[in-house]
């Protein structure tokens, strides 16, 4: 397919005929407190929304429409809609949970209502899935306007994604003919740029770790006991300073932090605009920014338990804990690093402090085939949608642990990666947002890459 294939002018004109509803649906579903954490939020909130998407497909006709109760108790969406006889299968993947809002008082307005700002719309999710979930249908409707939709399609959107819990992966594992397809499209990523078509070629895995240090068997005062008695608040500041190296390099005992990224490039300067860095504030670690978010492990500490400052007393803290990430990139092995990080928690925990670790997530990097059939008709699609500029592939810090499942699942199929997570959208921070713009330049793109993607099959 070329720019001037006959449905591509006809796709984009009904894509950009939609894009009032699109808004009109977003905000309905952005309005869903959907954080897959019934300690922070209502399971309900959860519910709610998989039922709203379950009512959207089989609104646009989808078949086998059904909630899917996965291990970890969360909900995933599942629906068919059948294509021409012999055509292709298409699996269409996104996530409904969120991110929580993090500190709400820094929204500038209230994180689930869809708010329209400096041409961009505000809300948690709205990039970060539930606008993948719209791109998807905006894509079969404009399909279907212009003589229909030339694959069998089928729709999953995901319940617990965020939460890395991995119930949708253990649900597809235990019925392995559900999602199987001649090709996915994961619409979880984003571009480079606002602007600048991108397919994602690698993605870090992941794993997540809960440490608790005990040293005493209550809290004592600091002026009566400080100074000899240990406190489990400061060993766990020394336990975790002991991840980074003096320039902010991950550190894990064990765990390999020299990889390389030979594909595109992200200068200096445009990540620390990207990324909000303060003036005079460094960037750490070594190698090229690419290097250090694509190749490379990264550890972050998520959450501390400590008391706050406001009400503090002068006491020493008989026990701390804290939630470690460490992402994960291709070349290894996940369940690997996530023993040696184990392994040098336990090692390096000051004074002899009690240490015990609980896992609390895991997923595998994953790296596509950017070589196959399936990657030229996206690119001939993107040509159409931004006539601008061609298609990038670039790696992704971010995990997706389907996108491992599936493979293994689907060897032959072919895994794409795209989506409105572009630096602009802040996604799991404050502000988060979408580009309107990109909404509606993916949707065509998808539409007419389903529309290639199935001419490809015939030949």
């Amino acid at each position: 397919m070329t720019a001037t294939h006959p449905i591509a002018a006809p796709v984009a004109a009904s894509v950009a005929a939609q894009m009032p509803r699109a808004k009109s649906e977003l905000a309905e579903l952005v309005a869903f407190q959907s954080v897959a954490d019934p300690a922070q939020f209502p399971k309900s909130e959860c519910e709610a929304a998989a039922n709203w998407c379950a009512d959207a497909l089989r609104a646009e006709g989808f078949q086998d429409v059904a909630l899917l109760d996965t291990p970890d108790g969360t909900q995933s969406v599942y629906g068919f809609l059948p294509g021409p006889e012999g055509a292709p299968t298409v699996l269409l993947y996104a996530h409904y949970d969120v991110q929580p809002p993090l500190g709400v008082d820094k929204w500038v307005s209230p994180p689930f209502e869809l708010t329209e700002r400096n041409g961009r719309w505000y809300g948690r999710g709205a990039a970060d899935c539930k606008g993948g979930f719209i791109m998807h249908l905006l894509a079969l409707r404009a399909l279907k306007e212009n003589g229909g939709v030339p694959v069998n399609v089928k729709v999953i959107a995901e319940g617990s994604e965020e939460q890395g819990t991995g119930g949708l992966e253990r649900y597809a594992e235990a019925h392995p003919d559900l999602l199987a397809a001649d090709t996915i499209v994961i619409g979880d990523t984003g571009n480079f740029r606002v602007g600048l078509p991108t397919v994602t070629a690698t993605l870090r895995g992941m794993t997540m770790l809960r440490v608790t240090l005990d040293t005493l068997e209550g809290n004592l005062h600091s002026g009566q006991f400080g100074g000899a008695a240990p406190d489990a608040l400061a060993a766990m500041i020394h336990l975790l300073a002991s991840l980074r190296d003096a320039d902010g390099s991950t550190t894990v005992d064990g765990l390999a932090a020299d990889g390389t990224w030979s594909g595109l490039q992200y200068p200096e300067d445009e990540f620390r605009a990207d990324a909000k860095v303060r003036e005079g504030v460094g960037l750490i670690g070594s190698g090229t920014v690419a290097d250090r978010i694509w190749a490379r492990p990264a550890v972050t500490v998520i959450g501390i338990d400590c008391p706050p400052v406001v009400g503090a007393t002068p006491s020493l803290q008989a026990s701390a804990r804290a939630q470690v990430s460490l992402r994960v990139p291709p070349g290894q092995d996940a369940a690997e690093a996530t023993k040696l990080l184990t392994a040098h928690l336990k090692a390096h925990a000051p004074w002899g402090a009690q240490v015990t670790v609980e896992q609390v997530g895991q997923g595998q990097p994953f790296q596509a085939d950017t070589s196959s059939p399936a990657y030229t008709s996206m690119a001939d699609a993107m040509r159409f949608a931004y006539p601008d500029e061609e298609m990038q592939i670039s790696g992704m810090g971010g995990s997706i642990p389907l996108c491992n499942t599936l493979a293994a699942l689907y060897p032959e199929a072919e895994i794409l990666l795209i989506g409105l997570s572009e630096p602009e959208a802040q996604i799991h921070a404050v502000n988060e947002s979408v580009s309107p713009e990109e909404l509606e330049r993916l949707s065509v793109a998808e539409a007419l890459f389903l529309t290639h993607y199935a001419e490809s099959k015939k030949v």
